[in-house]
């Protein structure tokens, strides 16, 4: 899969991010660089100070393009690449002004995104050798939800919804509104019959349950490691399984042998924990 290749809709999801982080860095003008001559040219060099996966590129290279479309970049690792401390990631050529206006708002963009694939890929090696897939949530940061989903794909991952418009996903205070699994399963599929449908359950007797709905996925959450392995035997293969709650490096692999098909996982986005990137810029 190209990482770098967003769609049309995507494009202008991130052209609004960029130019809502460059909006609240400026503000009426960023006063600091403004003593530099616009004409004048720099050389920089952003330098990744620890182990990481990359992500970000496109985001990166519009907050300095939205200030001079004729700053260059030269990438040296792709989206999605390992990153090795102290590797020069990439380097920028162009009006020393823009440069140093966009560096913060380019670097934001650049360590938190690489920071989610990083998570994500930690995840990810954890399980190698099984068959299971590890999903994110919808616990992403505000306003970052395409950035954040696009960056676990980066780390290894694989998407769940997008929204609550994708995919509909029936949980415990959705079951309590419509008084049964059954019968919540049963409503939505009537409304919405070709939209994906994932039913969460929290017990044996709502997985029985639940099998016998057009449910296309169950949620299995926090379930023991014994409850989801009786919950696999019990499915055999009926209905696609997905493990959810309190899952950590230490468990999930653990969790990925008791043979189900998913482990969604809401730290990979929401406990950001930023790559450390520096730019410098060079003597000419």
């Amino acid at each position: 899969m190209n990482l770098s290749n967003h769609s049309k809709d995507a494009l202008i999801v991130i052209n609004h991010s960029v130019n809502t982080a460059l909006e609240e860095d400026i503000g009426t003008g960023d006063v600091t660089a403004a003593s530099f001559n616009n004409h004048e040219i720099a050389s920089a060099q952003v330098i990744c100070r620890e182990d990481a996966v990359l992500c970000g590129q496109k985001w990166f290279e519009l907050a300095f393009h939205k200030l001079d479309p004729n700053i260059e970049i030269a990438w040296h690792v792709n989206d999605g690449g390992l990153l090795h401390k102290d590797i020069t990631v990439c380097t920028l050529s162009g009006s020393a002004q823009a440069i140093l206006t966009g560096e913060r708002t380019a670097l934001n963009f650049l360590q938190t995104l690489s920071g989610t694939a990083t998570k994500t890929k930690t995840y990810v090696d954890r399980i190698s050798g099984t068959n299971v897939k590890i999903l994110d949530t919808r616990k992403t940061l505000p306003g970052m939800r395409y950035a954040q989903k696009y960056a676990v794909r980066c780390g290894g991952g694989t998407n769940h919804r997008m929204g609550l418009y994708d995919v509909i996903l029936i949980k415990e205070n959705h079951i309590a509104t419509a008084g049964s699994v059954s019968k919540a399963v049963n409503e939505a599929k009537q409304q919405y019959p070709s939209i994906k449908l994932e039913v969460e359950v929290e017990n044996v007797k709502q997985l029985k349950e639940a099998l016998n709905t057009a449910a296309d996925v169950i949620l299995l959450d926090n379930f023991s490691l014994s409850e989801l392995e009786n919950a696999v035997a019990f499915t055999d293969g009926k209905k696609k399984l997905e493990a959810s709650g309190n899952m950590t490096l230490e468990n999930i692999r653990e969790v990925a042998k008791t043979g189900v098909d998913f482990i969604s996982i809401g730290a990979i986005t929401k406990h950001v924990q930023a790559v450390d990137y520096s730019m410098r810029f060079k003597n000419e």
